[in-house]
Formats: C-alpha cells, sequence, structure tokens
C-alpha cells in the first residue's frame, strides 16, 4: 500500500501516513518527494511531501479482518497475539466472549476460517490462523477426551459400535486421537459435512449401535430413517463459501494427532 502525505514538515507528513496506517513510523518505508520550504518571511513557503508505503503482516492483516467483524457484530474486544513458525493464534477477550464462542464453538470455528482466509488471500504460502477465547478450546478438547474416553468403555464392554454426534473436523481429530490411544477399539468417519460423524468400534466388533446426547441407545434402522427425513436430500442447498468449503476432503480424518487449532475446512 502506497500513499503521498503532505504536511508543514516532512516528519509531520510522516506522523499522518502512521496514524492512517495505524502502525508505528518505524514500519513504514518513506520516499521523500519535496522537504518543503520555510520561505522568506512566510512567502513562498510549501509544503513537505512524502511517499509511504505500508505491507501490514498477515497477523496484522487477520486481527485488523477479525476485529472489524466483531464491531459489525457490536462487540468490543481486546487481543493476544501469539505468533509461531506456521502461523498465530489470537486470544479473544471482552465482556461478550459467549457471543464470540457460540454454540459449541460454532461462531468461534466460522470466524477462525474467515480470518484465516482474510490473511492468506494475498499470499500463496498457507498461514495458519487459530482463534480462542478465554481458553475454550482447551476446554473443549478436555470434555471431548473425556467422551471418547467413555464411549470406548462402553464399546469394549457390550463390543457393538457406537456413532457420535455430527462433529466438525477439529473436534472429530480430537476423538480420533483419545482413541488411538485405547487397546481394543478403533474409530473412523461417515458421512458428508455438516452431518459428518466419528464412529467407535471394537476390534472384534458385533454391530452398531447410535449414541445420542442422552447417552441413551437406539435402534440403528429406526435412527437411519429418522436422520433420512431430518437430513436435506442434497447438500447443494448450501450456497455460501464457508458451508461449500466445509465440504471438501477431510484429510484430517486419517490423523490421529495434530494441532490444537485447526483450519476449518479440512
Amino acid at each position: 500500500m502506497k500513499k503521498q502525505f503532505t504536511a508543514e514538515t516532512a516528519q509531520e507528513a510522516k506522523e499522518l501516513a502512521a496514524k492512517e496506517f495505524g502502525v508505528s513510523i518505524d514500519k513504514i518505508t518513506f520516499n521523500v518527494i519535496d522537504e518543503g520550504s520555510k520561505g522568506f518571511l512566510g512567502i513562498g513557503k510549501t509544503n513537505a511531501v512524502v511517499e509511504a508505503e505500508y505491507e501490514p503482516s498477515k497477523s496484522e492483516t487477520a486481527v485488523a479482518y477479525l476485529d472489524s467483524v466483531l464491531k459489525a457484530m457490536d462487540i468490543t474486544a481486546q487481543y493476544e497475539v501469539i505468533e509461531n513458525e506456521d502461523g498465530v493464534v489470537i486470544d479473544i477477550s471482552g465482556d461478550t466472549t459467549g457471543a464470540v464462542i457460540g454454540r459449541r464453538g460454532e461462531t468461534l470455528d466460522a470466524l477462525q476460517y474467515l480470518t484465516s482466509m482474510a490473511a492468506n488471500r494475498s499470499d500463496k504460502d498457507y498461514y495458519r490462523v487459530n482463534l480462542d477465547s478465554c481458553g475454550y478450546r482447551e476446554k473443549r478438547k478436555k470434555i471431548l477426551e473425556d467422551l471418547a474416553a467413555k464411549i470406548s468403555k462402553n464399546v469394549l464392554r457390550s463390543g457393538r459400535s457406537i456413532t457420535l454426534e455430527p462433529m466438525n473436523p477439529y473436534e472429530r481429530r480430537i476423538i480420533h486421537a483419545t482413541v488411538s490411544e485405547i487397546e481394543g477399539v478403533t474409530s473412523k468417519s461417515v458421512g458428508d459435512e455438516p452431518y459428518r460423524k466419528v464412529v467407535i468400534s471394537s476390534v472384534s466388533g458385533k454391530g452398531e449401535r447410535r449414541f445420542d446426547k442422552r447417552d441413551r441407545f437406539k435402534d440403528r434402522g429406526r435412527d437411519d430413517r429418522r436422520e433420512r427425513r431430518r437430513e436435506p436430500r442434497s447438500m447443494d442447498l448450501f450456497k455460501t463459501s464457508f458451508e461449500k468449503d466445509y465440504k471438501k476432503p477431510k484429510p484430517e480424518d486419517s490423523m490421529i494427532s495434530g494441532d490444537l487449532y485447526g483450519k476449518i475446512d479440512i
């Protein structure tokens, strides 16, 4: 981004550029076009002209975009930015973090996806953007690990497979990683987004049952009929770029480990 700024002195012009770009002067490259002149007794006075060039980092682009979205949602937040070797973790805090997280982290996941798209739109090298809020990711990870251990125990006892509720790629990966550490059980993902689920099975399983959020077992055939009535026949009903991209291949289903904060469109 290049722009010219005019002021009585070159230093004042540089300060104007820093204010507009929202960064310190040392992060901007300047080319002084005209130093300006005081003239004689004010006669012949000219202003200084400088050309300022500033290219924001990907983390700065991510934070700026995220802040613009949250302000549009009437949410005022603070950001802690932690850069690592392959990207950035942005922790969001404030009085309205519940609205940022959403039901089971769905809003946080959507914000993460959109922010990642904004940060990567001008460069071919992928830059991983991970969003968190008040430690939500770690808390959710612990809940899913406990769930995977509990269901695995039931599977080992009964010998029957159990299908969990639909989960996003990040949550499925945590389930797979936990199950992989428990002897005698295995896991796989089935179905299409956004109804894709994890099935936990015994290595020597007898059959399959379903597990719902009330921890009750249901007859497989009856449950399948209910799902067919509840789920749309065609996922082409989803028209937004977020929902379309969410249907892409899921490489995480063959993974048993990975970063805590994953890209939404895997």
